[in-house]
C-alpha cells in the first residue's frame, strides 16, 4: 500500500510501479510522481542524458532512470500513446 492507502501495482521493473489516482494510473518511478513518459520526454525529445535527468530531479538515481527507460522500450506503444495524449498538440475534448 502507498502512504495514501492506495494499492501499489508492482511491475517486473525495479523502481517502476502503478498506483490508481497517481499520474492517471500510469507507470511511475516508485516514491515519486514522475511518470515513465516524463523521463522518456526528457531523454528522447529533449536529448538529456541520464546524468542530466538526475541533476534535474536530484532525488532520482541513475538506476531509477534506466529502469524507466527499460520499461519504455518494453511498453513503447502504450507509453507513446500516453505521451501523445499529454502533448500540447493532442486535441482536448474541452475544446470541442
Amino acid at each position: 500500500m502507498s502512504k495514501n492507502n492506495r494499492p501499489i501495482q508492482r511491475t517486473p521493473y525495479p523502481h517502476i510501479v502503478k498506483i490508481d489516482g497517481v499520474c492517471g494510473g500510469q507507470a511511475i518511478i516508485e516514491g515519486t510522481r514522475i511518470a515513465v513518459w516524463h523521463v522518456v520526454e526528457y531523454y528522447y525529445k529533449l536529448g538529456m542524458s541520464v546524468e542530466e535527468i538526475v541533476m534535474e530531479w536530484n532525488y532520482l538515481t541513475p538506476a531509477q532512470v534506466f529502469s524507466a527507460l527499460a520499461y519504455y522500450h518494453d511498453n513503447k506503444e502504450t507509453i507513446d500513446d500516453v505521451r501523445q495524449q499529454n502533448s500540447y498538440e493532442y486535441p482536448s475534448s474541452a475544446l470541442f
